[in-house]
């Protein structure tokens, strides 16, 4: 262990004690807070003889329940007790990712793991802070009210994600990208239309999706097709851009070797440049993968039927609905995430040979 990670160790065992220590009068009824100050002294042991990162996994998970249990009766000790499972998390998680970063761990999914325990800590403090303070459901709710109104909603929350997702986010995603990596190719075919067109598409990126909804609302109506256009523009440019770069990433070593084998343009682009230019092709998938939702939301506050992500966000903001704002955050969030992280599975896939992949970073 580090000098910093000892630091960190010593805290979180002395924030546990004593938390502990202000509840022994009502032993009884703090149980586990007990319990889990007990623990977090006996890990000041590792000062002595080293305890595994495991052990700080084990103690997180111990303060976690420790915090849930406590929250029915908010008392000095809760915030004592968060602040040791955040010190504990924070240990564990550092120590997993030194571990994998210097080869020593090899578990499958580790990388996964150490995502997972940040996320559910951030969740936990913000649980535990919410409810702890009283703070009004109107202002912020807790994650727990959150996940209860996805529970209870999943007819609105499914028929929003249709309506933005489905029809509005994918149609466009496709036509944008397609139709930039079409233009691409063009550009690079063309002096002419590299000199032209490329100017041109970087003054329509600067365009804002505020200006450019509202013209699409009228031009193609209040469905999704006017948002599909939005995303349309939207990720038009980064497609173009990385694409063109792309295709001029290849060496010029390689390209005399083609023109050696008498290749024309379309072998040396299919055989050479194009798979030279697949991560940059990836990476302006990604972005646009997150530009795409992002948009569709924002167009949807200018216009739609009574249905859609954005829609929901606007009405149930003026109810002072948030429990229900954040469900559509929150649905949006995973469907944004999940489609990124496809994508980079594709990239895994087709780019095996790319040194970012071979070393397990896509």
């Amino acid at each position: 262990m580090s000098t910093w990670q000892r630091l960190l160790a010593v805290l979180a065992g002395a924030a546990a004690a004593l938390a502990a220590v202000f509840v022994i009068p009502a032993a009884s009824t703090h149980v586990w807070l007990i319990v889990f100050g007990i623990a977090g002294l006996l890990s000041l042991l590792r000062l002595v003889r080293p305890l595994g990162y495991w052990a700080d996994g084990a103690l997180m998970v111990l303060g976690a329940i420790t915090l849930i249990a406590a929250l029915n009766e908010v008392v000095p000790s809760l915030w004592l007790a968060l602040l040791a499972t955040w010190l504990f998390a924070w240990l564990f998680v550092d120590r997993m990712a030194n571990a994998l970063a210097a080869g020593e761990d090899r578990l499958p999914g580790a990388g996964l793991l150490v995502a997972l325990v940040f996320g559910a800590t951030l969740l936990l403090i913000w649980e535990v802070a919410v409810r702890g303070l009283g703070i009004p459901q109107v202002l912020l709710p807790s994650p727990s009210q959150i996940f209860t109104r996805i529970v209870n909603s999943p007819a609105t929350l499914w028929a929003d994600f249709v309506q933005t997702f489905v029809k509005s986010v994918l149609s466009g995603y496709a036509m944008g990208c397609i139709a930039g990596f079409v233009i691409a190719i063009l550009v690079d075919m063309s002096p002419f239309l590299k000199r032209g067109l490329l100017p041109i598409g970087n003054f329509a990126s600067a365009l804002p999706i505020i200006g450019i909804a509202p013209i699409m609302v009228m031009w193609f109506g209040f469905d999704w097709q006017s948002k599909a256009a939005v995303i349309v523009c939207i990720t038009f440019f980064p497609m173009l851009v990385n694409t063109v770069a792309g295709l001029n990433a290849a060496g010029r070593m390689e390209r005399d070797m083609m023109r050696t084998y008498a290749a024309g343009y379309w072998q040396t682009l299919f055989k050479l440049r194009l798979p030279a230019a697949a991560p940059f092709i990836f990476n302006a998938l990604k972005i646009n993968s997150t530009l795409a939702l992002i948009g569709a939301i924002v167009a949807e506050f200018f216009g739609t039927p009574i249905v859609g992500m954005g829609f929901r966000i606007a009405t149930e903001v003026g109810r002072l609905n948030a429990d229900m704002v954040w469900a559509e955050v929150a649905v949006a969030a995973v469907a944004g995430s999940a489609s990124y992280g496809l994508i980079v599975l594709v990239e895994r896939a087709v780019t095996f040979w790319h040194p970012s992949v071979r070393g397990g970073r896509a």
